[in-house]
C-alpha cells in the first residue's frame, strides 16, 4: 500500500481498497489487536533489489523517496510495527517471525497489494509457518484483475480464509 504502486491506480479503486483498509485497521485496534505494516524499499543504488530491477533499472518503493512511504491516507500510527521487505513475502528476511513470537497472535489477517505477488507469498510463507491466515477481502487487490482472481481461488480454503470485513467484525465480536 505503497505510494509508488497506489498513485497508479484508478481513483475509485484506490479509494475503495484505502477506505476498506481503514476499516479493517479500525476494526483490529477497536478490538485490541497490533497492526503490523509491511512495506517494500530498496536502496537507491538498487543493490539490494530483485534481479529484474538490478537489470532493467527499475526504480521503484526507493529509501527516502514518497514512493516508499505508506499512502499517507492510510490510519497507521508512529507506535505502530513497521516492517521493511526487499522481496514479496513479508517474512523474507525480516524480522516478522520474531515479531509474531512476541505478540503471540491466533490468527493473521492480511491485507495489501499485490493479491498475486505480495499477499500470496506472504499468506504461503504464514501458513508454512502453521499461523491461521485470513485473507481480508476488502482489503487486498491487485493491477491484475484475472491473477487476483486466480490467487484468490487458490489460496481459499485451503492457505487461507477469505473473509470480507464484515465477516471479520462477526468473529471477532463471537469471540
Amino acid at each position: 500500500m505503497l505510494s509508488d504502486y497506489l498513485d497508479k491506480w484508478p481513483p475509485t479503486g484506490r479509494d475503495r481498497l484505502v477506505q476498506a483498509t481503514n476499516e479493517l485497521v479500525a476494526l483490529m485496534r477497536s478490538h485490541k489487536h497490533p497492526v503490523v505494516w509491511v512495506r517494500q524499499e530498496f536502496e537507491p543504488d538498487l543493490s539490494d533489489a530483485f534481479l529484474e530491477m538490478r537489470s532493467k533499472n527499475i526504480r521503484i518503493t526507493i529509501r527516502g523517496t514518497r514512493g516508499a512511504q505508506i499512502v499517507s491516507e492510510l490510519a497507521w500510527m508512529p507506535g505502530d510495527t513497521h516492517i521493511i521487505k526487499k522481496r514479496y513475502s513479508a517474512f523474507f528476511e525480516t524480522n516478522l517471525d520474531a515479531v509474531l513470537a512476541k505478540l503471540k497472535p491466533d490468527t493473521l489477517v492480511v491485507a495489501g497489494i499485490n493479491t498475486h505477488a505480495c499477499i500470496r507469498m506472504a499468506a504461503i510463507d504464514a501458513y508454512q509457518r502453521d499461523w491461521p491466515v485470513v485473507l481480508a477481502a476488502d482489503c487486498v487487490d491487485s493491477y491484475d484483475p484475472k491473477h487476483h482472481s486466480v490467487s484468490i481461488r487458490y489460496m481459499k480454503d485451503k492457505i487461507a480464509r477469505v473473509m470480507t470485513n464484515q465477516e471479520i467484525r462477526a468473529a471477532l465480536e463471537s469471540g
